[in-house]
């Protein structure tokens, strides 16, 4: 049997990224997301995060985007800890990780008034 979670869909209009258990869920303008909820850089809850222009979940902390139909991060981060700025080396080195430390993609869907995750089968 497969885990789920859901969360209010009035809770998520577009534009929204959420909670929903272990799951970072998002409304990419009328198109839902779910991926795990930790940033692969340090940990930070992408729930709190943002959709950019291109539709990738932003990273609160360092900026780290992430395309939300793969898992796979497409840039960032930019800067450690409470830095913010430019880390070269070190962001080729968290890069580089992130390739094999993919966020694990879920499947959310409406059902009523409720947007339900669950993880998508391997």
């Amino acid at each position: 049997m497969t885990k789920s979670s859901s969360v209010p869909a009035d809770q998520l209009p577009p534009g929204s990224v959420t909670r929903a258990g272990t799951w970072a869920v998002g409304n990419r303008d009328g198109e839902l997301f779910a991926v795990s909820r930790r940033c692969r850089h340090q940990l930070a809850d992408l729930s709190e995060g943002t959709i950019d222009a291109d539709g990738c979940l932003v990273c609160p902390w360092h900026q780290s985007r992430y395309d939300v139909t793969t898992g796979d991060m497409v840039s960032g981060p930019k800067g450690f800890l409470g830095y913010h700025g430019p880390t070269p080396g070190y962001t080729q080195f968290v890069r580089g990780y992130a390739k094999v430390l993919r966020l694990r993609v879920g499947r959310a869907v409406r059902v009523g008034a409720e947007i339900v995750v669950s993880r998508r089968p391997t």
